[in-house]
């Protein structure tokens, strides 16, 4: 009986939609065309919300094996998607945090970084994916498990940490643009 429901949870619309942004989030970080900082900003401003609200959705689940699925993402891969982030950051990539366990202990703002948080985030959506993609309904679940627990108490968090700082460089950018050309405009008018 406890197969029959984890086809169902496995094969769930929740389930399904939180996979095709999963997969859509992969596939972003994976491609090795490097866009601008504008245009990869404005579409991580776009999946990562859509991702932590498919994430929240998802159903409840329970352990079918013992062991623990199988992880796929490398320390390569988990680098090369940092170093991939943090060269299209550049000197933006590092921001203040004070949602880290760490800032417990600390009198002052600790330091965090867009390229490493997204990079965490994708490991955990990308071991997830690659478990799904085989289609074995109790390794799928048990996956499913895993990423749900892993959000709750570590990557959801990341992810909304990360918003700020990419919202920060993508409106903050664009609001300098237009007040340089708002003074143009205006002394054009005196003229």
């Amino acid at each position: 009986m406890l197969n029959k429901e984890s086809d169902n949870i496995v094969y769930s619309s929740t389930v399904i939609d939180f996979v095709t942004v999963a997969v859509e989030f992969c596939a972003f970080l994976e491609n090795g065309e490097i866009a601008s900082r504008e245009k990869w900003i404005d579409k991580m401003l776009k999946l990562l919300p859509l991702m932590y609200i498919k994430a929240s959705l998802l159903p409840q689940t329970v352990e079918i094996n013992d062991e623990s699925p199988e992880t796929f993402v490398k320390e390569e891969d988990y680098t090369r998607v940092s170093a991939t982030v943090s060269s299209i950051m550049g000197e933006e990539d590092v921001y203040l945090d004070v949602f880290v366990e760490d800032m417990k202990y600390s009198e002052r703002p600790v330091s965090a970084f867009v390229s490493e948080n997204i990079a965490d985030i994708y490991q955990d959506v990308r071991n997830f994916v690659s478990v799904y993609q085989y289609g074995l309904t109790d390794q799928m679940n048990d996956a499913l498990l895993v990423c749900q627990q892993n959000f709750q108490a570590y990557w959801g968090q990341k992810l909304i940490n990360v918003l700020r700082p990419l919202h920060s460089v993508l409106y903050h950018s664009e609001e300098k643009d237009n007040l340089l050309e708002t003074d143009l405009n205006e002394e054009d008018l005196w003229d």
